[in-house]
């Protein structure tokens, strides 16, 4: 089974989510629901996908309340099927009801990343290209959505500006040329790996003579980028990137370069639909 640690990071955000949602308290379930009621409940898949963030509505409900019972009943991961069990909960009725939403939230952006993610990798399988993720994530929400994308079996980028050296078009007119930007990142002894993206051919040509370990191929068309790769000869990784969709990032692929970012699978999700069911109050 597919495991991950729930980090400091992601317990504050949780923390901080069921704060917004409960604020003073949850006034219906606290008016409906007898204090000492206990429920028995699942989560459901609504549709046909990618499940992920199971172990994330876990630590949502035992950060709300320690005493739920929680049982995964599928794997992170896994393809599910609409109406397939996913998660079997029992304890306190207002608990379950109160933290119901923070966790279905939490899941349901989730798989809806990892499930967008399978999709493109699906598309790339007979090639030997890998997807990327890119920083186009929601604020607070960078650690889950990149977890997700792993999931969903695609590859981490940089996870943030202080992990790799990007110099990017706006970094290379700011210093006057291609060269310049990467002396001055190398100036700086990060021993990072420095990768420099490219807009044309000549851009390739001057990173390839300055031994950087990466080239991001920006906005390049197939048989641009096919050339890029004749004119890398191997020396290089290359990332291509630029509206790349499903519908061609086959082709993309099949150029030869080693990745393919695609910023859509954090930045434009569509929501996995998950809901918890009542099941049934123990003992009646």
């Amino acid at each position: 089974m597919i495991n991950y640690p729930i980090t400091q990071n992601m317990l504050r955000t949780i923390q901080q989510a069921l704060a917004e949602d409960i604020g003073s308290g949850d006034v219906t379930a606290n008016a409906i629901i007898p204090i000492n009621e206990k429920l028995t409940g699942h989560i459901i898949a609504k549709q046909d996908g990618v499940i992920s963030g199971l172990l994330v509505a876990q630590a949502v409900y035992h950060a709300f309340d320690a005493g739920i019972e929680c049982r995964l009943t599928t794997e992170e991961g896994q393809i599910v099927t609409k109406g397939q069990e996913l998660v079997l909960l029992s304890g306190s009725a207002r608990s379950l009801l109160t933290a119901e939403r923070t966790a279905l939230n939490f899941m349901g952006r989730m798989s809806g990343i990892s499930t967008l993610t399978r999709r493109y990798v699906d598309a790339v399988k007979d090639t030997h290209a890998k997807i990327l993720d890119t920083r186009k994530t929601v604020p607070g929400l960078r650690e889950f959505d990149k977890l997700a994308v792993k999931l969903g079996g695609g590859t981490n980028h940089r996870i943030g500006l202080y992990d790799m050296i990007l110099i990017k078009d706006n970094h290379i007119d700011f210093a006057g040329s291609i060269e310049k930007a990467v002396q001055s990142a190398r100036a700086a002894n990060s021993g990072l790996e420095i990768e420099v993206e490219a807009r044309t051919l000549a851009d390739v040509a001057s990173a390839l003579e300055l031994g950087v370990e990466r080239i991001l191929l920006d906005n390049m068309s197939a048989e641009t980028m096919r050339e890029a790769v004749k004119q890398n000869q191997g020396r290089a990784k290359l990332e291509a990137s630029g509206n790349i969709t499903l519908e061609n990032v086959h082709a993309a692929a099949q150029t030869g370069v080693d990745y393919i970012s695609i910023g859509a699978l954090t930045h434009s999700v569509i929501v996995f639909d998950v809901s918890f069911d009542y099941l049934e109050k123990p003992g009646r």
